[in-house]
């Protein structure tokens, strides 16, 4: 049984908690260890430590900063097995899901080795007689991270490499579902020559939560969850003062075209909506078929979904378990209600059969769903695909837009025409045209639409830099010396 304890100042802290949460592994269904969860006292400690180290980390050198994020670069990808199998362990993706998740991380510590480039201001000379105007941009402070379970590498990755970069000490409170990656991470960071202090881990649950939020030293909230708490952070952050972006839930719509290659599509089905055990927040749970093609394009989903083996992510299986049984029980009642509302049940994943008590749900295909079901309605973050049947390119574009969530969706189509206007048209922040997981490379940002973001900020790319940064505009006028200046050596007017 591991221990998980707070990182601070550089190291493991050895204090007792007097609250501790259960860490089991989703493909035994056994508790694997417990985490301390921070009090007020540990947040406002931790607060001064990250206030204390800023001090000095605003000031090292931009070539100070990226020489530690290359060395830390070379760490994580030298030791990016391990960390996959902590997320295994603690999370229950299948291995080659969690290399791609550590691999996606590393992208943006490689985007924000180049700060130097992306700090750089502007600069206008002689914008009246003798006055020049130059902007600069400049850290925040210490700055806070929530992060999800589904991704507890790559989500503190889309940040917190930038907020070093800009020179902001950082804290991170990840899910106190899988707590070890972030722990090894810490570690790599101190290795790589991380000045103490500048990074901090705290674990914990709203008690954590709402002590960051509320702390009037914290100077912003990098947060991705559900909706409800998305909103929560961002109306409780922002009312404290801070700058927060908040990305929230989604239900990712593909549209399949007549013209689109089915067997292409159906084969993004089955990566886009199964993956990571379909929690993912650009996971794609909605298909939305405009006929003729929808028998067709059911049957070869259908025959692929069958063929997923679904077991422990560290057995050679395509899917692994949920991560938590209550998780797991939550995802299959959707299945019962979409089936009570009437929408046809293609494959059903509460039939699995696995050896073990993990926290099994296999993959679940249904047809004939209709708008107004929960099943289409809500983010169910499960291996759960929904076929909605339309008529017509109009009619799938209409569903998308009036969906509460914008956060990804793709189209599936071998017509350009078509392909233009859906990306002109759909209310979407994250658009895939025969990509089903439409995730920006680091140096875009990612981000949505509507219900599936709050705030004006996306993650990563130039809008991260802006985000961890305030900006600065300087208008300055020097005397020449020849005006009573100091002689430098001017020739002085007669």
């Amino acid at each position: 049984m591991k221990s998980i304890s707070h990182w601070l100042n550089g190291s493991v802290t050895l204090d007792t908690p007097a609250r501790t949460g259960e860490i089991y592994n989703p493909a035994t269904g056994e508790v694997s260890g417990n985490v301390a969860f921070a009090d007020l006292e540990t947040v406002n400690k931790v607060v001064d430590i990250s206030e204390k180290a800023f001090e000095q980390w605003r000031h090292a050198s931009l070539t100070k900063r990226t020489q530690i994020l290359f060395a830390f670069r070379e760490l994580v990808n030298k030791n990016k097995e391990k960390i996959a199998e902590l997320i295994t362990a603690e999370h229950g993706k299948v291995l080659s899901d969690a290399l791609g998740e550590v691999t996606r991380g590393l992208e943006v510590v490689e985007f924000a080795c180049g700060i130097p480039h992306l700090l750089k201001g502007g600069f206008s000379e002689e914008v009246s007689t003798g006055v020049d105007v130059y902007s600069i941009r400049q850290p925040l402070g210490p700055v806070a991270i929530i992060s999800p379970f589904n991704f507890p590498a790559m989500v503190p990755m889309w940040f917190f490499p930038i907020a070093l970069a800009c020179g902001n000490t950082v804290i991170v409170k990840p899910s106190e579902k899988d707590p070890s990656a972030i722990m090894l991470i810490a570690e790599l960071l101190k290795e790589a020559g991380l000045p103490d202090g500048v990074f901090n881990v705290i674990h914990g649950d709203k008690v954590a939560v709402d002590a960051l939020l509320n702390h009037p030293k914290i100077k912003s909230i990098s947060f991705v969850g559900s909706t409800p708490i998305a909103k929560y952070v961002y109306e409780n952050g922002t009312k404290s003062g801070k700058r927060v972006q908040a990305l929230g839930g989604a239900k990712n719509h593909m549209i399949v075209l007549p013209d689109a290659d089915l067997d292409l599509a159906a084969d993004a089905a089955i990566n886009a909506g199964f993956g990571s055990a379909g929690e993912r927040c650009m996971a794609i749970s909605a298909i939305v078929a405009v006929e003729p093609i929808a028998d067709k394009l059911i049957e070869k989903i259908k025959e692929r979904a069958l063929k997923i083996k679904t077991g422990d992510g560290t057995k050679g299986a395509d899917m692994g378990p949920l991560v938590t049984k209550v998780h797991r029980d939550k995802v299959a009642s959707y299945i019962e209600a979409g089936e009570k509302e009437g929408a046809k049940v293609v494959v059903d994943g509460r039939q699995v059969k696995v050896e073990g008590k993990g926290f099994w749900l296999g993959p679940t295909l249904f047809d004939q769903v209709k708008p107004n079901m929960s099943i289409y309605l809500e983010e169910i973050f499960g291996p759960v695909l929904s076929v909605i049947r339309v008529k017509s390119y109009d009619e799938a574009l209409k569903l998308v837009n009036e969906h509460q969530y914008g956060n990804g969706t793709a189209i599936f189509t071998n017509d350009g025409g078509a392909a233009r206007r859906f990306q002109n048209e759909v209310e979407v922040g994250m658009v895939g045209i025969n990509v089903p997981i439409p995730v920006p490379m680091a140096y875009f940002s990612f981000g949505g639409w509507k219900n599936s973001l709050f705030g004006d900020s996306h993650a990563h790319g130039t809008d991260g830099v802006h985000f961890f940064t305030r900006g600065k505009v300087v208008t300055s006028r020097w005397l020449d010396p020849s005006h009573g200046g100091i002689n430098l050596g001017f020739p002085q007017n007669n």
